[in-house]
This record gives structure tokens, C-alpha cells and sequence, in this order.
């Protein structure tokens, strides 16, 4: 008979105990044997004893659980347990050459030019919930594109997230512009910040691809816990396009070839105009579950999905704005010289809205702009977008990448 109830030591040591007592003394004299089978003991919801330290919010942060929490960065790369800070010929060694180990010897990466680096590799069951990048893939200019961030689930040849870094973070411009959403921060100087969770059962590994024709720093720091995944957890994905300029009377397409069971969370856009003119009219649609001609959802115009209205304008001019779930942080005006193009950084995440689905999804976006005779116009501009969403395993296979040239921010 067993009389152990850890979630209530007093059940044990009193009513148990008594409950022991009468079974040994009085009923087994009666009827020669008595078994005692039980469960754990728990008072109200079950899974109340069970919780992993996933889905973290104000509303559960003062709740224990068995989950461990562990951490990634190049004073840890293996992210083991005691193990921080340990180099002793890190790149900042002679930095550090008075103070010794211990005293930042190794705060980064070098890559190569042409090097892919794993900088994190996870055996689970477990789940990222932080991630913290800079360095050269926050650079800006032309090249903020040439830094290729992959995260592969569960020994998948093909990457569920790849993207150029800075468009990840809703920064495809590679421009600092103040984000405070509540799955991504950019804070200064071009500190790359996100709270997306990732759960994986198996193993995940992350891998950044230095495209530049030089040598960079990388940055990383990847906060992660080690932990039981629910079964219905889904896998995190992010997927890159770009379309420069986009043929006339073509829609873009944010994303397609979705196959699988999940929601889709969000959409971050780099949008370059490549004309005078109001440029915002243009209707997203998601077509999910076998829908063909016509979406299941269909947005009402390019300001009112990523949470504007009336064109941005603001007494003439446009107006910035980043909030916890859609934003538009970042216009660059032509600068009368060699920056010609208007341009635009959006994101709008469906956190509290996400878009589900049950066997596919694909989602386009209009350019669609007004012309004369109070007629739209079908525009050719400069588009590019990451869409975020969760789904089943495995991962379609996604289109091949831009080569460096067509990444090229011009």
C-alpha cells in the first residue's frame, strides 16, 4: 500500500496514515487481503501539477515547473551547464589579457567570407523563447541582407526558418527603426530581439550564412528550456521572398505551398515604391484548405491590414508607428541624391488572430496603387516579406533563395 502524496505531505503523514492503520489492522483481519491502488493526488485541474514551463506569460510567471533553462552564445556555445565563460583565446583575449579568464574572452563569432556557422545545436524535448542577435548581420546599407539565418526541427534536411537576418526581425531595410512588438524588439543600435516560442521534440539547429565578400562578427545569445512539448505543439516557420519589380498586373505572393495542419502568425514587408503616388490599396488574401479562385479571407487594403487607416496621412505626411501587434517603424524619404526611392518597413503579427488552417495556405498582397480617371492601378514596385506561421512536420521544401545580387538592397 502506497501513502505517498508529495503535492500534500499532511495527506500523507495523517489520512493516509490513518487510512494504512485501519487497512492492516482491521479490514486484512476480515478478509485476509486488501490492495490499495492510486493515482497522484491533486487538488482541482491535474495538469496544475504538471506544468513546463512553456506559454510563459505575466499570468503564469509564478508558477515551478520541472522545465530547465539553458543558454547559447559564443561564452557558451554548447549552452552546458557551468560552463559560461570559460575561454581562455577568445577573439578578445588580449583585451582581457589583465584581468584573465572569465573577463569577456570570447563575446563573438568570425565567419568567413562564404561560411555557414552552426551556432546552436539542441537535443530536446525542449523550446527557444528568447533570441538576441547583432553585429555584422545588423549592419545597414546594401548589404543587410547577406547574413542568412536557418533553424532546422527534428533532423530536417530542409530549414523550417530561412531568411536574411535583418528581414526576421521586420528590419528589411537594414535601418535602425525603434520596434516594440511583443514578439520582436529592435532597440539601439540594431539589437535584434525576439520572443517568438519554438517548441521541438528532437533536436533543433541554427546556422547563419555569411554571403559578404568579408570576414563579420556575429552576436548570439539563444534562451532556450529543456522540457516535455505538448503533442499539439506545432513547429515554427519563417520564409523569405522578394519580387524586384513586380511584373505588371502580378500579385505578390507572401507565401505558398503551405502544406500541413496550423496558424499562420504574422507578416513583416520591406516595401520600396517604384512610383509617384498612393500605393497602399492593395487587398491581402488567405486562401486555405483548397480554396482556388477565391480566399477565404480577404483584407480591405494595405494600410488597414498592417492596422492604418486613410493612407498613413497625418496633416500630409506619413506617420511611424510600432505597437505590440502591427506597426509601420520605418519611411525613408528620397534624399534629393543617390536615395530616390520612398520606402516602407511594416509587420503585423496575428498573435491574439492567428489564421488557421488544416491542410494548405497561401497568401497574397496586391500593389495597388490610383491613377487617372479615378481608376487603380496595377503597380511594379520593390516587395519583400517574411511570413511567420506554426505547422505539423514535415516542412515543404521552400523556394531556392535569391542569389547575392538579387538580395542586394539597391
Amino acid at each position: 500500500m502506497s501513502n505517498t502524496c508529495p503535492q500534500r505531505p499532511k495527506l500523507s503523514r495523517y489520512v493516509w496514515k490513518k487510512l494504512e492503520m485501519l487497512a492492516a489492522k482491521d479490514y486484512a483481519n476480515d478478509v485476509g487481503a486488501v490492495w490499495v491502488i492510486s493515482g497522484s493526488v491533486t487538488k482541482g485541474d491535474s495538469n496544475m501539477a504538471q506544468f513546463n514551463g512553456l506559454g510563459m506569460s505575466l499570468g503564469n510567471l509564478s508558477r515551478l515547473s520541472g522545465a530547465r533553462t539553458r543558454s547559447i552564445s559564443a561564452e557558451n556555445p554548447a549552452g552546458e551547464k557551468g560552463k559560461g565563460g570559460m575561454s581562455a583565446d577568445g577573439w578578445c583575449a588580449d583585451r582581457a589579457r589583465d584581468l584573465g579568464q572569465g573577463w569577456k574572452i570570447s563575446p563573438f563569432a568570425k565567419l568567413a567570407p562564404g561560411e555557414t556557422f552552426t551556432f546552436a545545436e539542441i537535443d530536446g524535448p525542449g523550446a527557444i523563447q528568447s533570441m538576441w542577435l547583432s553585429g555584422s548581420v545588423a549592419k545597414s546599407g546594401p548589404v543587410a541582407r547577406f547574413y542568412i539565418l536557418r533553424i532546422y526541427w527534428d533532423n530536417q534536411e530542409q530549414p523550417s526558418v530561412e531568411c536574411p537576418a535583418a528581414d526576421f526581425f521586420a528590419s528589411g531595410w537594414g535601418q535602425y527603426a525603434q520596434i516594440n512588438s511583443v514578439p520582436v524588439a529592435v532597440n539601439p543600435n540594431r539589437g535584434y530581439n525576439c520572443f517568438w516560442e519554438m517548441p521541438f521534440r528532437r533536436r533543433c539547429r541554427m546556422t547563419l550564412e555569411n554571403r559578404h565578400h568579408e570576414h563579420i562578427c556575429f552576436y548570439y545569445q539563444v534562451n532556450y528550456t529543456l522540457t516535455d512539448v505538448p503533442d499539439d505543439a506545432a513547429y515554427f516557420h519563417a520564409q523569405f521572398r522578394r519580387t524586384n519589380p513586380l511584373p505588371y498586373k502580378a500579385v505578390y505572393t507572401i507565401v505558398d505551398g503551405i502544406r500541413g495542419r496550423g496558424h499562420y502568425v504574422g507578416t513583416a514587408m520591406a516595401w520600396g515604391v517604384n512610383s509617384g503616388g498612393w500605393w497602399g490599396e492593395g487587398e491581402i488574401k488567405f486562401y486555405m484548405d483548397g480554396d482556388a479562385d477565391f480566399p477565404t479571407i480577404c483584407g480591405t487594403g494595405t494600410e488597414d491590414y498592417f492596422g492604418g487607416a486613410y493612407d498613413w496621412d497625418v496633416d500630409g505626411k506619413y506617420v511611424t508607428y510600432s505597437a505590440p501587434f502591427m506597426g509601420m517603424p520605418l519611411v525613408i524619404q528620397p534624399d534629393g541624391l543617390y536615395g530616390s526611392q520612398q520606402r516602407f518597413a511594416l509587420y503585423r503579427w496575428h498573435v491574439m488572430d492567428p489564421v488557421r488552417f488544416e491542410e494548405d495556405l497561401r497568401v497574397t498582397i496586391q500593389a495597388l496603387g490610383c491613377r487617372e480617371g479615378a481608376r487603380w492601378e496595377a503597380r511594379q514596385d520593390d516587395m519583400a516579406s517574411v511570413a511567420f506561421w506554426y505547422q505539423t512536420l514535415p516542412t515543404a521544401v521552400f523556394p531556392e533563395l535569391p542569389d547575392k545580387d538579387y538580395l542586394e538592397i539597391i
